[in-house]
């Protein structure tokens, strides 16, 4: 009786935790025949997906495992990958080389907004993921004045075409055709008519290595350290806020070599706007694949990458053949996007309010335990 009472607990705090993730497998079973897609089709999209997105959403996992919560300050470092690829774009530079220099450009300005963002979350601990979101809107705007003002006037820029016709600021809309699919193309495979990007899934790969090793390191244990109690870090002599500013700069710059794998699928880039929606899609596809706010593996990533996406092709089509509407899919990926973030923190207060209730309640008891003792 009592196994079976333990094998019904268990299941119980199975579906508790893994809520999230079965709901949505639960909504694509039932939106994909509806859809009228091919099996190829799907295949084919989640793959391309996972390529394109992957990258992105793992560069979400060290600032979890410190402790700091959903990074959404990783739109910094989306807006410094797209500054490398411009830069790239408009001195002709093609092909890997290309997106390698991209990257290289990229890193040192990732590094100083990473800098800037930890030092900022520092000063709000408890409202990490609330600060480093009101700062992704102020970088915005300093992004904007650079490409939008200083770029053709402060900043040479050759290329006629990246330039707006008053003789400064870039184009709403810069073509990546030199660089368009090079990583995924570098290790070409077909399974009869599935394409997969082998080149980026190696890219990928070397990343989840990384992070699995990085894990293991002296800087790895003492942010997980930090993650469980700041001041027990600190009394152990750990150096808590460099610690944190580290694993947002190595954040932030992850986040910039993933929007430049980003874009090189795509092969075009909306100055003005790509970066908007790179954070609130990344981190929404993580929690839809089981991660909360303190907790977070790579399995996570990609689990919650096929469902949030696979839930982005299908809803449009599903909405469309059951009502007639295409945009009812629409709204309702707005929706779950910001939905299921708002939800994830919701649950992460509620959960850290019960912790307090559940240690109030063991120091109450310890000293009612004490008071006996104390009159014997």
């Amino acid at each position: 009786m009592s196994q079976n009472l333990t094998f019904t607990e268990k299941l119980k705090n199975f579906f508790i935790s893994n809520a999230v993730p079965i709901l949505f497998v639960v909504i694509t079973l039932l939106a994909v025949p509806v859809s009228g897609f091919s099996a190829n089709y799907l295949i084919q999209e989640m793959i391309t997906r996972i390529g394109r997105n992957s990258f992105l959403v793992l560069s979400l996992l060290l600032p979890i495992i410190a402790g700091m919560g959903l990074n959404f300050g990783m739109v910094l470092g989306a807006m410094a990958g797209q500054i490398g690829l411009i830069f790239i774009t408009d001195w002709s530079i093609v092909g890997i080389p290309g997106l390698v220099l991209a990257m290289l450009i990229s890193t040192p300005i990732s590094i100083l907004l990473g800098i800037l963002c930890g030092s900022v979350l520092n000063r709000a601990k408890g409202r990490e993921m609330a600060t480093s979101y009101i700062l992704g809107f102020f970088i915005n705007g300093v992004y904007q004045l650079v490409v939008l003002y200083f770029m053709g006037g402060i900043i040479p820029v050759k290329s006629p075409s990246l330039v707006l016709s008053r003789g400064y600021g870039i184009r709403n809309t810069v073509a990546l055709d030199g660089v368009r699919q090079v990583f995924d193309n570098m290790i070409p495979l077909k399974i009869g008519e599935i394409s997969i990007p082998l080149g980026t899934f190696f890219i990928i790969a070397l990343l989840c290595l990384f992070i699995l090793w990085f894990r293991k390191t002296k800087l790895g244990q003492d942010m997980r350290a930090i993650a469980q109690d700041m001041k027990v870090a600190q009394s152990a002599g750990i150096p808590v806020d460099r610690t944190r500013i580290i694993s947002i700069v190595i954040s932030t710059v992850l986040a910039g070599y993933g929007q430049i794998i980003f874009l090189q699928n795509m092969g075009t880039l909306s100055t003005y706007n790509s970066h908007d929606q790179t954070g609130v899609f990344s981190i929404a596809a993580i929690l839809i694949g089981g991660a909360t706010v303190s907790r977070a593996t790579i399995p996570n990533v990609f689990i919650g990458v096929i469902l949030f996406h696979m839930m982005f092709v299908v809803s449009p089509m599903a909405g469309k053949n059951l009502i007639g509407q295409a945009m009812l899919g629409e709204y309702f990926r707005q929706f779950i996007s910001y939905g299921i973030i708002a939800i994830a923190l919701v649950l992460h207060a509620w959960r850290r309010q019960k912790d307090k209730e559940m240690e109030r309640r063991s120091l109450r008891g310890v000293k009612a335990e004490k008071q006996p003792q104390a009159e014997k």
